[in-house]
């Protein structure tokens, strides 16, 4: 397929995503879910799990496998302007408060999944024949564990924001948690592909550009004041291209030291500076996030196919990994929060929310994929995972929320902040 013939494929492609995005997320607005769980859900409807079972020839005409790279790439795009949003609307000063119970949280939300799901991998795993063939069962089981670990940062980020819980102190708190458990999550899935290849140049390479992205930005910090003025200088139609090119150097920074480009994204953002024209120009860049964003959810689930879940040891397989998975972590981090003196109702919200997995989850199974580590099989068990802890995050807050009022007391609702300009 010639560019002239690829890019009216993709504009097509793109129109039919946005469209069936936008009526799943009006369905499941009915039922009380953010509309990102629409968007995750529209991924799935268009791949082969439905679209492709119903109408194969459909699926095929619309996502060809040479659309397929283009919708990542600008998926990708969505992403890194979305989590820069997160970043920039957050308050480092929120985490003052919470920097212990976070540390904790993250910690038990690492750990129990990882040896929860590595365990249930080395115990059943090649039983079921979702395993790849000559990929060792030590590496096979340290990726579930991992995958099982993860915490749906952006989706975390965009429920809290959707429910008006930015300024909560479980939100804040899970923010914080969710934060620094990914960012350990891809260092020790790095370790795993280093395993996985037999040189630990990944893991190294991980860990010590992390290291220099911590110094870089603390610079940047330091000299904000100067970057404000330096950019009252730029003229207006400038700055946009200017924030843009921070902004994809950063990703592509991340990226190349194997944290993902999210992280930098949300790192930037965290110590972006601010002023009038320059929260202009943050302000004018918010569309973009929200309209490709659902790309990357299309070709997730384009790569997902609940049909080779119907034989009995794999359905066992996947209600086992949901079982760990949720157990594992919204357990872990309940517990955990409840150990360093949070109270019952914010224990359970922070469980709540850290144990959806959804996008992340997502990103690093297509990772596996890609390196041959995973199968179709497993990797579409592990989807079922990311989607019911990801479901299940928004009614179970609100049946918290029920309880609280039915016990006389209010539900936690967020505290009067500053406007980021301010």
């Amino acid at each position: 397929m010639t560019p002239a013939e690829l890019s009216p494929r993709f504009f097509l492609a793109v129109v039919v995503v946005l469209a069936v995005c936008r009526l799943v997320v009006m369905l499941v607005r009915r039922l009380g879910q953010p509309p990102v769980v629409g968007e995750m859900l529209a991924g799935v409807v268009l791949g082969p799990s439905v679209l492709g079972a119903l109408l194969p020839d459909v699926e095929a005409g619309l996502f060809p496998q040479e659309v397929r790279p283009v919708l990542y790439v600008v998926g990708q795009i969505g992403l890194v302007v979305f989590m820069f949003h997160v970043g920039w609307e957050f308050r480092v000063d929120r985490l003052r408060g919470v920097a212990r119970p976070a540390g904790l949280v993250s910690l038990a939300g690492m750990l129990v999944p990882v040896a929860l799901g590595a365990a249930l991998i080395a115990a059943v795993g090649p039983r079921t024949g979702t395993l790849a063939p000559g990929v060792s069962l030590l590496v096979s089981a340290l990726f579930v564990g991992v995958a099982l670990a993860v915490t749906a940062f952006p989706m975390l980020a965009r429920i809290i924001a959707e429910r008006g819980l930015t300024g909560t102190q479980f939100g804040s708190l899970a923010l914080g948690a969710g934060a620094v458990d990914d960012a350990a999550a891809w260092i020790l899935l790095a370790g795993v592909f280093s395993i996985s290849g037999g040189s630990a140049d990944l893991v190294t390479l991980a860990v010590a550009g992390a290291l220099g992205l911590v110094a870089v930005l603390a610079v940047v910090t330091r000299l904000r004041g100067r970057t404000v003025r330096l950019t009252d200088r730029v003229a207006p139609e400038s700055l946009l291209p200017v924030l843009l090119g921070a902004l994809f150097l950063v990703a592509w920074y991340t990226d190349e030291i194997g944290l993902y480009a999210v992280f930098g994204a949300f790192s930037l953002g965290l110590v972006f500076p601010r002023s009038q024209r320059l929260d202009h120009a943050v302000e004018t860049l918010r569309p973009v996030g929200t309209v490709f964003l659902p790309l990357f959810f299309t070709y997730s689930g384009l790569n997902t196919d609940f049909a080779l879940l119907g034989s009995g040891p794999v359905l066992l397989l996947t209600l086992g990994c949901v079982l760990v998975a949720v157990v594992g972590k919204f357990g872990a981090c309940w517990l955990a929060a409840r150990l360093t003196g949070e109270p019952s109702a914010v224990a359970l919200r922070v469980g709540a929310l850290m144990n959806a997995r959804g996008l992340m989850q997502l990103i690093a199974l297509n990772l596996g994929l890609a390196a041959g580590i995973v199968t179709q099989a497993l990797f579409s068990a592990l989807v079922v995972v990311a989607v019911v802890t990801t479901v299940m995050t928004a009614p179970l807050l609100a049946w918290l929320d029920r309880r609280e009022r039915a016990r006389g007391s209010r539900p936690p609702r967020p505290a009067a902040v500053p406007s980021p300009a301010g």
